[in-house]
């Protein structure tokens, strides 16, 4: 039974991380339950896909060293540099202009690979950037938010850069101590229950960030529309200008670029950050959740139209 409720999960993520929204919308009592959670949902979360992913494999898969380096450099140092510029060129300011640079210093999220599989793009792709992007964002992304672009986070330089690098690596850690006691063909057995199980965190993530939505809504419904609105351009915008910078690597890596760099990992910062952080900066990125979340729901029949039938089998 717990098996089939975890794949019933992945067959219905979609579905499940859009209701997931709403009902942390609807009922804040409930969000404000799971909230306390978030930190140990992330690093579950964080532990069951690197649990799926064999990283002697992924240095197979890097066919392309030059394409993995472009990425690299895309998503954790030219993504932040781009979104700052474009912030001043447009006048966005304050919180705002925080949460958007903080969105793009992000990795891609721990979700890539399993919504990849949702939307029919390239799983081994979403893989090696969200596992790489994972383990480079303690390093490049306070350096850029807290020093070159100066946004403050209520926290020193060293102190994020250890609280990042905490929940990457124990659950890298303890990944990597699964996989050498239990048997490839175990792993392989419970593949999917363990891809559901990843998707049933994402939904409990996503209610847990809602906690406080519904009343930022109602006090301040100006401010609130205006940051949503932001978060929906900030994450589509690097979707669609990371697809134009890969095209030429062909569709299929374009789209499923594009994808990654669209949905970056706030998870993180929202398990490590003190509550003391500027309030709409916390704000901005729990909003940066629906386009992350609903993104698999919303893209899939544009992802079916863009990308090339596939052959069928002989």
């Amino acid at each position: 039974m717990i098996r089939l409720w975890l794949e019933f999960g992945l067959r219905h993520g979609g579905a499940l991380l859009a209701a997931s929204l709403a009902v942390g919308i609807a009922i804040p009592p409930l969000a404000a339950a799971v909230r306390p959670a978030i930190t140990f949902v992330v690093v579950t979360l964080m532990g069951l896909v690197l649990l799926r992913t064999d990283l002697r494999a992924i240095l197979g898969l890097v066919r392309s060293p030059r394409l993995m380096i472009w990425l690299a450099v895309w998503l954790m140092i030219a993504s932040p540099l781009l979104t700052f510029g474009l912030t001043v060129l447009f006048g966005i300011a304050g919180s705002d202009q925080a949460g958007l640079v903080v969105l793009a210093t992000g990795c891609a999220a721990t979700s890539a690979p399993a919504f990849a599989r949702l939307v029919g793009l390239d799983p081994q792709l979403s893989i090696v950037a969200s596992v790489g992007s994972t383990l480079l964002v303690p390093v490049t992304a306070p350096p850029l938010a807290l020093g070159l672009l100066g946004i403050d986070l209520a926290l020193s330089l060293p102190a994020l850069m250890t609280r990042l690098s905490l929940v990457v690596g124990l659950p890298l850690m303890a990944s990597l101590v699964v996989r050498r006691l239990a048997r490839p063909e175990a792993l392989n057995r419970w593949g999917r229950a363990i891809d559901g199980a990843a998707v049933w965190c994402v939904v409990l993530y996503g209610l847990a960030v809602m906690d406080g939505v519904q009343a930022a809504a109602l006090a301040r419904p100006a401010e609130f529309a205006r940051s949503l609105a932001l978060a929906f351009a900030g994450g589509y915008g690097l979707n669609i200008a990371t697809a134009l910078a890969f095209w030429p690597f062909g569709r299929s890596v374009a789209l499923t670029t594009g994808l990654l760099s669209g949905n970056r990992n706030m998870s993180l910062y929202l398990a490590v950050l003190p509550t003391t952080t500027d309030p709409g900066i916390l704000l901005f990125l729990a909003l940066c959740q629906f386009p992350l979340l609903l993104s698999p729901f919303l893209l899939r029949p544009v992802y079916r139209r863009l990308m090339p039938p596939r052959p069928a089998p002989t």
